[in-house]
C-alpha cells in the first residue's frame, strides 16, 4: 500500500513539473527605450538618435531642417 502512494506522489509531481514548465512564458529581453521626438516640419515620430537637431527643434532629415528655416 505504501508503495501505491509513493508512486501516486511521483505521478503528481511530475505532472505538476510538467505542466509548470508548459505554462511558462518565455522571457523577453530587455527592451531598450529611446526617446522620440517630433519633426518640427512635417510631424513625423522618430527617434531622437535618428533625428537632426537645428534651432531648437528636431527634424527627420536635412531637408526638412533646410525647408523649416526658410
Amino acid at each position: 500500500m505504501s508503495r501505491l502512494i509513493l508512486l501516486i506522489a511521483i505521478a503528481a509531481a511530475i505532472y505538476l513539473l510538467v505542466r509548470f514548465y508548459r505554462n511558462r512564458k518565455p522571457q523577453q529581453d530587455k527592451i531598450i527605450s529611446e526617446e522620440m521626438v517630433c519633426c518640427a516640419h512635417c510631424g513625423l515620430h522618430l527617434p531622437k538618435s535618428e533625428s537632426t537637431h537645428a534651432y531648437g527643434k528636431f527634424f527627420c532629415d536635412a531637408e526638412h531642417r533646410d525647408a523649416y528655416r526658410k
